[in-house]
């Protein structure tokens, strides 16, 4: 099961590597400076639940590879690799990666 939802956060990855890389290009080609882009992103009015969760969904599939490379770290060293362990890990890494999200998107 966390085989395919590593595959969910690595198409978001490159969906939202390319959308950043974007925005950065765009951001060298059009006139102004950072102060006025973050004015622009002011002047669109937009709620503290909408950014909330675009930081979120920004954030969560880099936390989610974060802890789970750790996790095949600790596999590569031929620990928690039976069954039981393999299941709770999985699950210790769905929550570090939940927490974690919610505490970066909250900065």
């Amino acid at each position: 099961v966390l085989a395919v939802i590593a595959s969910v956060p690595t198409l978001v990855l490159s969906s939202v590597s390319e959308s950043v890389s974007l925005f950065g290009l765009s951001a060298l080609l059009v006139p102004g400076n950072f102060e006025s882009h973050l004015e622009l992103v002011k002047s669109l009015c937009l709620g503290p639940a909408l950014i909330h969760t675009a930081k979120f969904a920004l954030v969560f599939p880099l936390m989610y590879h974060t802890w789970n490379g750790i996790r095949h770290l600790i596999w590569d060293l031929g620990k928690g690799l039976k069954i039981p362990q393999l299941y709770q890990s999985g699950v210790v890494v769905l929550v570090l990666t939940v927490l974690s999200s919610v505490g970066l998107a909250a900065m």
